[in-house]
């Protein structure tokens, strides 16, 4: 995809040039011109947004300092993977298995997968079965494990079975659960809580399962549930939003899935004392375009303040 990036810069800033050079020659033309290049421009947009960006795969890399966070555990990198939504066009086998080859490539020590790995039928894509995109996840590998919760998409598709695609290939789903196990001598709890549009909410009951005073990350699909969280959770994993998918200059989302508009579409927010991170996650949804939202893979890594 870099090289599909740099032949599509460079054929758009070489048509921009041969317009430029008419202008020059045929001041009067500058109209009809100005049109042609409107129109190149919306073209290359279009051709960007459909057949280039939705097949990238960039890494980004975050930091979060967290207040009372142990200092036997800074410096924790997590991997966070979301949205999915395995296809057989954007996201098919070979891009399934380099994003297992780059998240590995990467060594985090923990890697969670937010929910959305199915995609819809449509007139573009076909949805990949769980027991097959599970079968090339499982070669994920991290020392203190793979771990997921699921997300609207799943459950619309059928939770249960895609719970059972990603188990029996060594990737443990959250429903409403809770996990622990030593990170660096140091317990670490993990909260998986449900998705907030197609499951009986549980937040409080869940978070309860922790003991009082042990360390917790809490994950989920849809970050809209972060306002109303209990006060001791540090850390809210999340994705669903796709950054908005389609994010043009000056204007930012043009759809947003969330009911707080551009609040939680994207990144690290501190509110209320509480952090979450928002990924925009890898595939498509409904529509096979991305634009000003490349697909990635974030590496958190969380700190001692």
């Amino acid at each position: 995809m870099a090289v599909a990036f740099v032949i599509s810069i460079a054929i758009f800033l070489g048509l921009l040039f041969v317009l430029f050079l008419e202008i020059r020659r045929s001041p009067g033309k500058r109209l009809r011109i100005l049109f042609a290049a409107i129109v190149l421009l919306i073209a290359g947009m279009v051709f960007w947004g459909f057949l280039v960006e939705p097949g990238r795969l960039v890494v980004r890399e975050q930091t979060i300092q967290i207040d009372n966070w142990p200092h036997e555990l800074d410096g924790l990198r997590i991997a966070v993977l979301s949205d999915i939504h395995a296809d057989d066009w954007f996201v098919d086998d070979k891009k399934l298995r380099a994003i297992v080859e780059r998240t590995n490539q990467l060594q985090p020590e923990l890697i969670v997968i937010l929910g959305d790995y199915m995609s819809s039928n449509g007139n573009v894509t076909r949805r990949v079965e769980p027991e097959h995109f599970g079968a090339i996840l499982k070669d994920l590998h991290a020392p203190l494990g793979v771990y997921s919760v699921l997300g609207n998409h799943d459950w619309w598709y059928s939770g249960v079975q895609v719970r059972r695609g990603l188990e029996k290939n060594g990737i443990q789903v959250l429903e409403n659960e809770v996990i622990h196990f030593d990170a660096r001598g140091t317990q670490l709890w993990l909260v998986g809580l449900a998705d907030l549009w197609t499951r009986k909410q549980a937040v409080a009951d869940t978070i309860a399962m922790v003991p009082e005073g042990k360390l917790f990350i809490a994950l989920t699909h849809n970050p809209d549930i972060f306002p109303n969280l209990p006060q001791r959770v540090p850390l809210l994993l999340a994705g669903h939003t796709h950054g908005g998918q389609v994010r043009l200059p000056f204007i930012g989302s043009v759809v947003e899935s969330s009911d707080y508009g551009d609040r939680y579409v994207m990144g690290h927010i501190f509110e209320n004392n509480h952090h979450l991170f928002v990924t925009t996650g890898i595939g498509t949804s409904i529509v096979p375009v991305r634009f000003g939202v490349p697909p990635e893979i974030v590496v958190l890594t969380v700190r001692a303040k």
